[in-house]
């Protein structure tokens, strides 16, 4: 059984692919920001750790942790984040900082340390999540667009250094699913959205897990260095 490493597993579009993944007896070892967090993913199932992706002395403590108890991991899913939206004009430095720091730093820092074990295995997959936000840019996200887009060059660039090994990386940018964080920002007009969108609706989180569950797998072996878009035709 393969042992798969995902970051914010315990909410949204997380938990659907770490859920998802375990029904299909891949060993799942999941974050989250809470310590609650981290035992409820336990009792499902799933191997939970507690993880503040913003705070490289927590990461390095925390993989040093993980990688000791699981230290064949072959399958990392970069997905945890959170927003902090502002107007640029309006945006403060922490808002700015705080939102690159957990998505783009935290992708390179957990990234740099699954790596090994991959590399020696000459067999990996490296999944990113993005957000349509990279591409098309959303008012008040000026942050969060430039943390996903850091993301998809990131991605680009590792899959060249690393797919002579056998390791695959691509990005997964969804548009506008229905998770907890989309139900709860502030302003968003649900109605306006969904008209601009060609099929008429948001996704679900199930739709990007088995998108997730393929990259994952030998069948997906020829596939890397991609941004694979799954928003309903939002962004084509």
């Amino acid at each position: 059984m393969k042992k798969v490493f995902i970051t914010g597993a315990s909410r949204g579009i997380g938990k659907a692919i770490a859920e998802n993944l375990l029904s299909q007896d891949y060993v799942v070892i999941g974050t989250a920001t809470t310590e609650d967090g981290a035992n409820q993913l336990s009792k499902k199932g799933i191997i939970g750790y507690q993880l503040d992706l913003g705070s490289l002395e927590n990461i390095e403590s925390t993989c040093k942790e993980i990688y000791n108890d699981h230290s064949d991991i072959e399958i990392l899913i970069n997905n945890a984040g959170f927003t902090r939206d502002n107007l640029v004009l309006r945006m403060s430095e922490d808002e700015w900082q705080d939102v690159l720091n957990v998505h783009l730093n935290g992708v390179f820092r957990i990234t740099k340390r699954a790596l090994k074990p991959m590399l020696k295995k000459k067999w990996g997959r490296i999944i990113n999540i993005s957000s349509t936000s990279a591409v098309l840019g959303n008012k008040g996200q000026a942050n969060y667009a430039a943390a996903k887009a850091g993301i998809e060059a990131f991605s680009r660039t590792l899959a060249r250094e690393v797919g002579s090994r056998g390791i695959t990386v691509n990005t997964v940018a969804p548009g506008f699913i229905n998770t907890d964080m989309t139900d709860s920002s502030s302003g968003v007009d649900q109605e306006e959205l969904i008209k601009e969108i060609p099929l008429g609706r948001f996704g679900k989180p199930s739709e990007i897990a088995h998108l997730i569950s393929y990259l994952c797998s030998e069948e997906s072996s020829y596939i890397t260095g991609q941004t694979i878009h799954i928003n309903g035709g939002l962004y084509m």
